[in-house]
C-alpha cells in the first residue's frame, strides 16, 4: 500500500497504549489518531467507546487503515468487583469495533492477555485451548471469540502477559507498583514468589504491533492469533530483588511467599510462545534490568 497509511489507536492514554502511539508517531510513513476516555489530552480524542454511534462516526471521519484495540480493564480484581463495566468494554465495545471495522474493511488487532490460559501446560501456542482461571480471563477470551465470529477475514489477536513500562503513576503497572513496598523498607514485606511471570516492556509490544500493522496493509490475508512476550521467567519477589540491584536499595525486607496470590486466582504459568511472529523477524526483546531502570528512573535517586 503505497502513500500514508492510518492506524486509530483505542486507550492511547493507557500505559500499553501510549507505547503504541509513540511507535507509530515515530513513522512518518503513519498518520495516528488515539482515543482516549478518562485521560484524554494534548492530540488524543475523547470518546466513550460504549457509544457505538461515536466510535462509527470516528472511523468514518478518519477511515483507519488499522485499529489497535488496547482499551480494556485489566486489573483482575478490579475486574471482579464490577463485571458488568468490564463485559461491556472488554466484550461489548470489542465486538462494536469489529462490526465498524468490518464496515470500513479496517485491519483490526485485539490487545489480549496470558490470562485466557490456566496456567498447567506452558509454553502456549496461539492454537491452544484456552482455560481462563478467573474472570478477567474470561472476559477477554469472549472477546476474542467476538471479534473472530464478527470478523475473521481481517482482525487478529495479540496475547501479552504482565506489562510495565514508563508510568505515569507507580499502580499503573503490577509491576512498577512494587517499588513502593520495595521504599518501604522499615516494614517487613511479603511477597509472590509463586506465579511464574514473564513481564514485558510495553515499547517491545509496540513495536511489534507497528511490525503487524505494516504486514497487514502488505497482505490483505495476514489474519490470526499470535502472542508476544519477554523472555525471562520471574517471580514478583524476583522482580523486586531485581529492582533493589538496579537501584542499589535495601530489599532486606522482603520476604518470599511460596503459596498462590491471594484475590483473582492466577495461572501458575502461563508462559506465550512468539514464535508464529519470530519467524517474520518480528519483535525486539529488552532485558528486565534495562527495562525496568527506564520504567522507574524517575521515581528512584541512583
Amino acid at each position: 500500500m503505497a502513500g500514508i497509511r492510518k492506524v486509530l489507536i483505542t486507550g492511547a492514554s493507557g500505559l500499553l497504549g501510549r507505547a503504541i502511539k509513540k511507535e507509530f508517531d515515530k513513522d512518518a510513513t503513519w498518520k495516528v489518531l488515539g482515543l482516549a476516555y478518562s485521560r484524554a489530552g494534548g492530540d488524543l480524542r475523547k470518546i466513550d467507546l460504549s457509544d457505538f454511534e461515536a466510535v462509527k462516526e470516528v472511523v468514518n471521519e478518519f477511515r483507519p487503515d488499522v485499529i489497535v484495540h488496547a482499551a480494556a480493564e485489566r486489573r483482575p480484581d478490579v475486574v471482579d468487583k464490577n463485571i458488568q463495566l468490564a463485559t461491556k468494554l472488554n466484550v461489548d465495545v470489542s465486538q462494536n469495533l469489529a462490526s465498524v471495522a468490518e464496515a470500513f474493511n479496517s485491519f483490526l488487532l485485539y490487545i489480549s492477555t496470558d490470562y485466557v490460559f490456566d496456567g498447567n501446560n506452558p509454553p502456549y501456542q496461539p492454537k491452544d485451548q484456552p482455560n481462563p482461571l478467573n474472570t478477567y480471563g474470561h472476559l477477554k477470551w469472549a472477546g476474542e471469540k467476538v471479534i473472530l465470529n464478527t470478523y475473521p477475514k481481517r482482525s487478529g489477536i495479540l496475547r501479552l502477559p504482565i506489562l510495565y513500562g514508563e508510568v505515569e503513576y507507580l499502580e499503573e503497572s503490577a509491576v512498577t507498583v512494587l517499588l513502593k513496598t520495595i521504599l518501604n523498607g522499615e516494614k517487613t514485606a511479603e511477597m509472590s514468589d509463586y506465579e511464574r511471570r514473564y513481564p514485558t516492556y510495553v515499547g517491545d509490544v509496540a513495536v511489534v504491533i507497528r511490525q503487524i500493522a505494516d504486514k497487514t496493509c502488505h497482505e490483505s490475508d495476514f489474519s490470526g492469533i499470535w502472542h508476544w512476550s519477554g523472555l525471562e521467567e520471574l517471580t514478583k519477589y524476583q522482580m523486586a530483588i531485581i529492582i533493589t540491584e538496579v537501584f542499589n536499595i535495601d530489599g532486606k525486607h522482603l520476604v518470599a511467599v511460596k503459596t498462590p496470590s491471594p484475590g483473582a486466582k492466577r495461572p501458575y504459568n502461563s508462559h506465550l510462545d512468539i514464535s508464529a511472529l519470530t519467524q517474520f523477524n518480528f519483535g525486539q526483546q529488552t532485558s528486565f534490568r534495562d527495562g525496568i531502570k527506564l520504567a522507574l528512573s524517575k521515581y528512584v535517586k541512583v
